[in-house]
């Protein structure tokens, strides 16, 4: 973003900052908290804060501080990427060092673990704090995936309490418990039932994990926890005391499941030549995904519908401490951020902008817009209506080196491996050749005959015929305007048109794209020319046209000479004096 960009975008804010939301929980003010970020890449990440704007002098007379100009748009609105950001794994990496246990009296967990109780052991939990590099997709309402890069760490905090009896007498006898050993034995992460990582206990496992040749899959997060408790039994017996000591144990499993879609990406590239030199490049890929580079220097690009933005996990703004004898929330120290991709009202573009890449064609899948489930305080261009997933863009370009195309996912540092189309990558793009000619004409229309060839092959286009689309979207042949009608030439090239308006006329062919179409061609243009006077009847037409028109003035000529010479001069000058 530039200083201008910048500058401009908080002068709105400034328009609009009485304008308020619904009050979230108070976010790190950036360079309080030693997260691995700078001012502005802390300042970027709470897309679900409450954007509460205040002036620079308001914040100064708050916090005795300036803030930069990232932060002080962030203060009002919302920041949004291009490609999902590293930051949010950074902050969550780091931030996650914060969390700390409760010890053996105390658990500590979020407001939505799942406990589990035991005789000795109680409120225990193994909740997941984050799985990273991902990103949550809102693709429609009940449609919102967690994509996870292949290999990625799942972080997860495990506590616990151990309740240890109370003490008891009774007569001569007095039962007295201590906890001997308590601890986390393992932790492991299974996905859809099978371990895939484990590691020595730990109240905050980081688990790295690898996973191929999977779509879906659910992934759990599982810590084995136990205790180990002495009792003791003293009898006094008088003149000596007995003491019996046995040990109890008890081991108890907690857990916790996300379902997440593993993102690892194949994209099929096809290309084709314009007859000018030109390179044309479409890339398919079934998920969602960013877009690509076309040059090694990754100054040509194009991108599809898919933008991001960073917002905290809020399950995790609060923690629960628990003890024997009561309970209370505290302000959590560590929040997990997710990178977030929606569908932009900017839509697929190509840059640079000016004299950049031609986007010629998007193709995918029509969805409802997501707007209503994105969530309160969370200020972004989302669409607002029906969109299509960019699931294929294909591009026109001048320069493409195909050794460089790179090709981004909607996951941070997730890239497509390029798998070459069982057809075959290219297509052949040639030049056609339009003909207009009459072929009969009277004085009312004209018979127009269009043929369309292969300027090449001279082998005739013809466009009623079906032709399987090769790459993917909806059927389209190509055709021929001329005078405001479509036409469609037949297997032998050949369209007959007929008009009934003299004029110049120009044909223009509209060929299919060359995604669906192989061969596929350019566009051509042919004029014809028509009037009436361009045949003998029409010649013939005008003149009697013409004659008809002027027979009353011929007719009042006529017989004005005729009463001229029936009075003669003499009479009229008599008559006059």
């Amino acid at each position: 973003m530039t200083q201008r960009e910048l500058s401009v975008l908080i002068a709105g804010l400034l328009a609009t900052s009485l304008v308020t939301g619904i009050v979230a929980a108070d976010t790190p003010r950036p360079g309080t908290e030693g997260n691995g970020l700078t001012e502005n890449e802390s300042a970027t990440l709470w897309s679900r804060d409450a954007d509460n704007y205040i002036t620079q002098e308001e914040y100064r007379q708050r916090y005795g501080e300036n803030r930069s100009a990232f932060h002080q748009v962030a203060n009002g609105t919302d920041i949004t990427f291009k490609r999902p950001p590293a930051t949010a794994a950074t902050w969550t990496r780091n931030d996650f060092e914060n969390l700390d246990a409760g010890g053996p009296d105390t658990s500590v967990h979020p407001p939505h673990a799942d406990l589990e109780d035991g005789v000795f052991i109680e409120d225990a939990h193994a909740t997941i704090f984050a799985v990273q590099p991902s990103t949550r997709g809102h693709l429609e309402s009940g449609e919102t995936p967690l994509y996870i890069a292949p290999n990625g760490t799942m972080r997860g905090f495990v506590d616990y309490r151990v309740r240890v009896p109370n003490g008891s007498s009774s007569g001569n006898t007095t039962i007295s418990w201590s906890l001997t050993k308590h601890e986390i034995e393992e932790v492991r992460l299974k996905k859809n039932g099978d371990t895939i990582a484990e590691r020595d206990g730990s109240h905050t496992p980081a688990l790295d994990y690898q996973i191929e040749d999977d779509w879906s899959a659910n992934l759990t997060l599982e810590a084995e926890i136990s205790v180990r408790l002495k009792k003791t039994v003293r009898t006094d017996q008088g003149n000596r005391t007995d003491v019996d000591v046995t040990y109890r144990t008890e081991s108890r499993n907690a857990s916790d499941s996300i379902a997440v879609e593993i993102y690892d990406l194949s994209a099929y590239p096809y290309y084709a030549e314009y007859p000018n030199g030109d390179a044309g490049v479409a890339i398919f890929q079934s998920r969602p995904w960013q877009g690509y580079t076309l040059t090694e220097d990754g100054e040509a690009r194009v991108r599809g519908i898919w933008r991001f933005y960073t917002a905290r996990n809020t399950n995790w703004d609060t923690l629960v401490r628990s003890n024997r004898t009561d309970t209370a929330t505290v302000e959590s120290d560590a929040i997990p951020v997710y990178v977030n991709a929606y569908p932009s009202r900017i839509g697929p573009r190509a840059e640079p902008v000016r004299n950049g890449p031609e986007l010629i064609e998007t193709w995918g899948t029509d969805r409802p817009s997501p707007v209503g489930i994105i969530g309160e305080n969370i200020n972004i261009d989302i669409v607002n209506q029906s969109y299509t997933t960019t699931y294929g863009v294909a591009v026109r370009a001048e320069n493409v080196n195909r050794e460089a195309l790179h090709i981004a996912g909607i996951v941070r540092d997730v890239n497509a491996s390029i798998v070459e189309p069982d057809a075959g990558s290219e297509r052949q793009l040639r030049r056609s050749n339009l003909t207009v000619e009459v072929i009969q004409q009277n004085q009312s229309q004209t018979t127009l005959r269009v043929e369309l060839l292969d300027n090449q092959t001279g082998a005739p286009i013809g466009l009623n015929d079906s032709r399987q689309y090769p790459i993917g979207g909806t059927t389209r042949n190509g055709y021929i305007t001329v005078a405001d009608q479509r036409l469609e030439t037949n297997a032998s090239g050949v369209a007959i048109v007929t008009i009934n308006e003299p004029g110049i006329y120009k044909g223009r062919y509209h060929p299919g794209s060359w995604l669906g179409h192989d061969p596929a061609y350019v566009s051509d243009t042919a004029t014809v020319r028509w009037h009436p006077l361009g045949t003998i009847d029409g010649w013939f037409a005008l003149v009697f046209e013409i004659g008809w028109q002027l027979l009353p003035f011929f007719v009042m000529f006529y017989a004005g000479k005729r009463l001229l010479r029936m009075l003669g001069p003499e009479d009229i000058f008599q008559r006059n004096s």
